[in-house]
């Protein structure tokens, strides 16, 4: 009896490694204004995404981006392979990733939310250039050079779900894919996440 108590004990110790190897204690967020791909795969409206199903809010790579951060072709997933469905061009199906609808230079409504708050540097919103290549995995030179839209959060932490309004570029039709980079303030890592849309 003692043998198996004491397996029973190691094995939840081992899990309870796995789990914080894993970056489960870490900070998460995702956002779903616009609905990006990682919570599409965890809504079920995407199937066969793999991991990313079970953790929208993980996907987590170095801070610091265009200059670092995830490699090019690389971005969507954070450089995670586990998630690297996120990256490709189209959804697990075959088919296009569902995008949301906007209009040239609307005022919009970003939200995060955080499964784990974390205190934040900032909010950055890039999108794709006019004739990026929408077959490839997204690179760093299908994007425009600067964020459309920057919110400074100068270390403080934010609540549960955060929203915030901007106004999207003017001068887009067709498919884009807006990245948002939540840049964390005390860790080495950013959280990243992109939305498929359409103008």
């Amino acid at each position: 009896m003692r043998k198996k108590v004491s397996a029973g004990i190691l094995g939840l110790a081992v899990a309870g490694t796995s789990l914080l190897a894993t970056g489960s204690a870490s900070s998460h967020g995702y956002t779903d204004q616009p609905l990006s791909r990682q919570k599409q795969c965890a809504n079920g409206t995407v199937t066969g995404c793999g991991n990313i199903q079970w953790e929208p809010q993980s996907v987590e790579g170095p801070k610091g981006f265009p200059a670092a951060g995830p490699a090019d072709g690389k971005i969507c997933s954070a450089g995670i392979g586990g998630f690297s469905a996120l990256d490709h061009p189209k959804a697990p199906n075959g088919t296009d990733w569902p995008a949301t609808q906007l209009s040239n230079g609307q005022s919009y409504n970003f939200r995060w939310q955080f499964t784990a708050r974390h205190r934040t540097t900032d909010f950055k919103y890039y999108i794709t250039k006019n004739g990026w290549n929408q077959s490839a995995p997204l690179t760093r030179a299908a994007l425009e050079s600067q964020p459309f839209l920057t919110l400074p959060y100068n270390g403080q932490q934010p609540p549960a779900t955060l929203t915030h309004t901007g106004n999207v570029p003017s001068g887009k039709s067709g498919r884009h894919i807006i990245l948002a980079v939540w840049t964390v303030h005390d860790t080495a890592n950013a959280f990243y996440a992109c939305s498929d849309v359409r103008f």
